[in-house]
C-alpha cells in the first residue's frame, strides 16, 4: 500500500495561483508513475496531470499551459503548480502514485481518453475553490 497526503488547497479568485503538494510514503521504481486527479461535485474523477520516472508529463487539455506537474525525488514529494485558475477548476484534488503503465498509456492517448486506474490508494484530497 502506498500512502499519500495532499496539501495546499484553498480558495482563490479567478486568475490566481495555488501550489499543491503530495508526500508519498514509498518512493521508488514501483511508484514511478504519479499524478494528480480531481473530482468536482456530481462529476467523475478525472486525470489532471501525470509524470513518469523520466519526468515525461501529460496534461489534460483543460489545464495545459496553466498547470505544471513536478516532483522532488529527494523529498518524496509531488507538486502541482496551478496558475490562471478558473472557476471550472473547482474540485477536490487527489494525488496518486504507483500508477503502473498509466503514464505510458495516457502519453500515447490522452488523459481524457483514460479513466483513472481502479487499484489506486487515494489520499483524502485537498479542496480547491476558485471564485469568479
Amino acid at each position: 500500500q502506498v500512502n499519500v497526503a495532499e496539501f495546499g488547497g484553498g480558495s482563490v479568485q479567478a486568475g490566481g495561483s495555488l501550489r499543491l503538494s503530495c508526500v508519498v510514503s514509498e518512493y521508488g521504481y514501483s511508484t514511478s508513475c504519479m499524478g494528480w486527479f480531481r473530482q468536482a461535485p456530481g462529476k467523475e474523477r478525472e486525470g489532471v496531470a501525470v509524470i513518469d520516472s523520466d519526468d515525461t508529463s501529460t496534461y489534460a487539455y483543460s489545464v495545459k499551459g496553466r498547470f505544471t506537474i513536478s516532483k522532488d525525488d529527494a523529498k518524496n514529494t509531488l507538486y502541482l503548480q496551478m496558475n490562471s485558475l478558473k472557476p471550472e477548476d473547482t474540485a477536490m484534488y487527489y494525488c496518486a502514485a504507483a500508477l503502473g503503465r498509466y503514464c505510458y498509456v495516457t502519453y500515447l492517448t490522452s488523459l481524457s481518453a483514460q479513466k483513472p486506474p481502479n487499484d489506486v490508494d487515494w489520499g483524502q484530497g485537498t479542496q480547491v475553490t476558485v471564485s469568479s
